[in-house]
């Protein structure tokens, strides 16, 4: 699975737990949410995301 698709499935998985872990256990985890957005705001501007560092590290990723 290329890179982008991975990142975007991470992206994706954290929205929605956080979304779901705000509702059921603490509005807080919100805060999740908005990290999330933030950094994939900034690697469109910078183009660096540490999500894909972190991939090509595990070896996920070439």
């Amino acid at each position: 699975m290329p890179i982008e698709y991975q990142i975007r499935a991470i992206a994706g998985t954290m929205v929605l737990a956080s979304l779901g872990l705000a509702h059921w256990v603490d509005p807080r985890f919100l805060w999740l949410t908005a990290f999330v957005g933030a950094n994939l705001l900034q690697s469109a501007f910078t183009r660096w995301c540490l999500m894909e560092d972190i991939l090509r590290r595990l070896g996920t990723a070439p």
